[in-house]
């Protein structure tokens, strides 16, 4: 019996597709490392991929979400099914007394996040949104260091594949970005400039959004599914200092200037022609990687979330969170639509 003989939760995913197939092997991960945590059950429509789920984890495997409460009691579950069916499941798990798991974005409208959170709120259910690079530990690392940002620039390229085409490439990726500079800016936005494009979809596979938040920051986004790359990066600048962040590598950077901020433009052009004389850095600059513990971030998003349905706590990333990121993601497509109309792309 995992933790002092207490009763693990039961879990359950919902959908075992490619996102799916990783919360069962984390769940599967957490319970053999002794956690309260007791993965039971898998659901898919699809019998090819329920039955492979079902034959690596030993789990009890089901059609339907009705089937599967039918047959057996469950604490919790991960609901990695299309964004379509977010909130035709949660509507279904959720008066079962469920707590939930959604994968990012939380649902497809701002009408269906509202019935997630009402029904939450109803049935006293925990719903913690997947808004993964929360728990990136470059991320946890940077947090302890935000001084007033005033500038973000962040990058999300990744190439083709089919996965996820039912959204666009704002909801699919970007939305990431999104949430994360807005629980650091901790501001709300005032204006927003957008334009994308569809290239191998039919939907936006390519877009550029510039933020500016009411405090002044303004944040840069580029994202692509359709790149020749794959770069996940943030950089950001606040007073004296710049800040590199890269999620693939769990990397962080400083570059600290408060030494240069006192010397005037002479003082600073005589130490900057010493440098580059001597191939040493700028002058006043101070370059340093900041420790970074590395570790999964899904696994530490899934562990947060059993904490949060244990000790029946809010969530790390809330479902109102999750529609927050939501809200500003549908307002970037708008902003994309008016973008292509007024330019004339919309009818290329």
């Amino acid at each position: 019996m995992p933790e002092n003989n207490v009763a693990p939760l039961r879990v359950a995913v919902v959908g075992a597709g490619a996102f799916g197939r990783n919360h069962l092997r984390v769940y599967r991960e957490l319970e053999l490392a002794g956690l309260p945590v007791r993965l039971v059950a898998v659901v898919d429509r699809d019998a090819k991929t329920l039955a492979a789920a079902t034959a690596q984890y030993n789990i009890a495997g089901f059609a339907t979400i009705e089937e599967c409460l039918a047959a057996m009691h469950l604490n919790a579950a991960s609901i990695c099914a299309p964004t379509v069916a977010h909130a035709e499941c949660a509507r279904v798990l959720l008066p079962a007394g469920v707590d939930l798991l959604i994968e990012k974005p939380v649902a497809t409208t701002l009408a269906e996040a509202d019935e997630i959170i009402r029904l939450a709120h109803e049935h006293g259910r925990i719903v913690q949104v997947g808004h993964l690079e929360r728990f990136n530990p470059a991320v946890r690392a940077v947090r302890g260091l935000m001084n007033h940002p005033m500038f973000f620039e962040v990058h999300r390229l990744s190439v083709f594949t089919p996965r996820s085409l039912d959204v666009d490439v704002v909801l699919d990726v970007m939305i990431h970005d999104l949430d994360l500079v807005m629980s650091l800016v901790d501001s709300t936005v005032r204006e927003v400039r957008a334009v994308g494009l569809p290239v191998l979809s039919r939907k936006v596979d390519i877009a550029n959004v510039r933020l500016e938040f009411e405090n002044g920051c303004v944040a840069n986004f580029t994202a692509s599914r359709v790149s020749t790359e794959r770069v996940r990066k943030m950089r950001f600048f606040q007073p004296h200092q710049y800040l590199s962040l890269d999620f693939a590598r769990q990397d962080l950077l400083m570059i600290d200037v408060s030494a240069a901020a006192g010397l005037d433009p002479a003082q600073m052009a005589a130490l900057a022609s010493a440098a580059a004389a001597s191939g040493q850095p700028a002058p006043g600059l101070s370059l340093s990687k900041i420790p970074v513990e590395l570790g999964e971030p899904l696994r530490m998003e899934i562990q947060s979330f059993v904490e949060a349905v244990r000790g029946r706590t809010q969530p790390e990333v809330t479902a109102e969170a999750g529609r927050a990121a939501l809200a500003l993601a549908l307002e970037i497509n708008a902003a994309i639509a008016s973008h292509a109309q007024r330019t004339g792309l919309s009818s290329r």
